[in-house]
């Protein structure tokens, strides 16, 4: 039986597919993007602040105009297809900020008009699992409960794909832990989420697959095993030189950590690097001239 859902699930077409995406700003420009998520997965997608995620996020949606590329979820064009697409996909934001002044069970009654799958039993759960006042107005909130809401509307209407920006920003330990659970949990369902997040250790815990942006560029897009294990961490004391094929030094009081690719780390007494390591020290890696 496992072979048979295993085949099932290879002839399904990817949840998400992203080609030759572009946004151009007069500072900033998305270039190129691609990545594609499967169904069932958890990707987490990584950047510094300014790197392009955010953007992104927002053309997979049509919350701004792209300046070309393709999008195409469950195998459809997103053009031409936005309200079907709309009904299957949830999207929250951290950033997100509802009508200060109604109250969260008003907004709530308007939002679900638009979803034809609205689970109202599994809203009532949300709300008792993040502890949400429905008689309570945005702006009474802390931004760890706005957060909180947007998910709850978002987990609420049977998405079969979740894109998410920052989702734990602003959650304590406890409540980041409960919600990345929650991720799991829609997984094993069948889900797929893509979120973005400065969080590392939340990925590692529960993402399946891992998509680096740097100055608008996709940089690597892999399962987070292969992601780990492309580089090696090299501890060097203060007067020590740099190794050759370096991708980034980070200093430090009694010298400097490199990071290599595993390929150029033979013979050398390296470490695994954990993902906020690579994070890091790509970031100080210098652009080709």
């Amino acid at each position: 039986m496992s072979d048979v859902l295993q085949a099932e699930k290879a002839a399904l077409p990817p949840v998400l597919e992203v080609s030759g995406l572009e946004k151009r700003y007069p500072a900033f420009h998305l270039e190129n993007v691609g990545f594609t998520l499967e169904k069932g997965r958890i990707m987490g997608f990584i950047g510094r602040n300014g790197a392009g995620k955010t953007t992104t996020l927002k053309a997979l949606l049509s919350l701004i105009h792209t300046d070309g590329g393709q999008i195409r979820f469950f195998g459809t064009d997103y053009e031409g297809h936005e309200k079907e697409i709309r009904q299957r996909v949830g999207f929250a934001s951290g950033g997100v900020n509802y009508y200060p002044r109604k109250k969260l069970k008003d907004i709530t009654a308007v939002t679900k008009r638009f979803y034809d799958s609205w689970d109202e039993a599994a809203y009532r759960q949300c709300l008792k699992a993040f502890a949400l006042d429905e008689e309570k107005k945005p702006m009474e909130l802390s931004e760890g409960m706005k957060v909180k809401y947007n998910l709850a509307v978002a987990l609420s209407h049977r998405a079969e794909l979740l894109i998410l920006d920052e989702p734990t920003s602003g959650l304590d330990p406890v409540s980041r832990d409960e919600l990345l659970e929650i991720f799991l949990d829609l997984k094993a369902a069948g889900a797929a989420i893509l979120f973005s997040t400065h969080i590392t250790s939340d990925l590692e815990k529960c993402a399946d697959d891992i998509t680096y942006i740097k100055n608008g560029q996709i940089r690597a897009s892999s399962s987070l095993s292969d992601f780990l294990s492309a580089y090696r961490m090299l501890e060097i004391p203060s007067g020590v030189p740099v190794p050759d094929g370096a991708l980034g030094v980070s200093r430090s009081r009694s010298g400097a950590s490199v990071l290599l690719r595993a390929e150029d780390a033979a013979g050398l007494e390296v470490r695994p690097a954990d993902l906020e390591e690579i994070m890091i020290h790509l970031e100080k890696e210098k652009e080709d001239e």
